[in-house]
Order: structure tokens, then sequence, then C-alpha cells
């Protein structure tokens, strides 16, 4: 087995099979900073993993939804399971899409303790939000054990 191979293997046992996972997802400000740098905004989301994807419903005119319409490329780290990189997000739109009806149904059933008590399905606005990861960083033993997985070549690097 590859190390890419080995890599997504241990992504998958931490974040798949339909887990909700928290994950901290930063994405750069609309507003830069008073010197004129664009400014990280992090909060924690919970999402679904599934073939380097996360997945997140949200609500499209949220702070993060509206920052990766302006500059799609985003970070994250899965809390607690040394796992982060970066990724391309992507607003999916509403949840209730014809073409979103299985990776809608697949999270229903993640959040299904919480998830009609914070979505209203009804509502236009309630979208899907893809992070594709691009590069992901696995860390294990305190670093002894890194993976350094390129997910567009399908590499480890």
């Amino acid at each position: 087995m590859s190390r890419f191979n080995e890599g997504l293997k241990l992504i998958e046992e931490c974040c798949g099979n339909g887990k909700d996972n928290v994950i901290a997802l930063s994405t750069i400000a609309i507003e830069k900073s008073d010197e004129g740098y664009p400014r990280p905004f992090v909060r924690d989301v919970d999402a679904l993993y599934e073939n380097g994807v996360f997945y997140v419903t949200t609500w499209a005119k949220s702070n993060k939804v509206m920052q990766v319409e302006m500059n799609k490329e985003v970070a994250f780290a899965v809390c607690y399971e040394g796992i982060s990189g970066t990724g391309i997000g992507e607003n999916l739109g509403w949840v209730l899409k014809p073409e979103n009806s299985s990776i809608r149904s697949k999270l229903r059933e993640a959040f299904s303790d919480w998830y009609d008590q914070a979505n209203n399905e009804q509502d236009e606005n309630c979208v899907i939000l893809a992070i594709r990861i691009v590069e992901g960083k696995i860390f294990r033993d305190h670093g002894a054990v890194q993976y350094n997985l390129d997910f567009v070549n399908k590499t480890e690097v």
C-alpha cells in the first residue's frame, strides 16, 4: 500500500463512515486588517467526510460562505485527531436541490441529533458547503509518524 493510501486510510478511519466530525474551518475575512493585510477567520463546524471532501450544512449568508465566495482557499483541522490541511471551499447551493439529494441524506443521518433544530431546509439559504481537500497532514505519536498528502496528484510528499 502506498503512503498516500495509508494516510487516506487513517483519515477514513478517523473521519469517515458517516461520522459527525468537528473541524476548525479557517477562511480569509472580507475586510482587511487596519494595516491592509488579509485577516484569517476560524470557527468550529460539524462536517461529514467522504472521499476527500468535508461537507457542512450552513446558511448562505453566513460569514464563512461569503468569505469562501470571495476567496475559495480554506484551511481546516479535525479537532483532536492530528489531521489538518488546506482545501477549496465551494457552495453547492440549497440542500433541496436535486443534485444534492445523496449528500443531503448522508448529512441528515450524520447530524440526526440536531439537524432539524439547526437547519430550515425550506429556506433556500440553507446550503451545503463542500471543502475539497488539496493538501492534508496527519501527525501521530507526537510527530514521530507524519503523512503529507497531496490530494491533487494522489501522492505522499
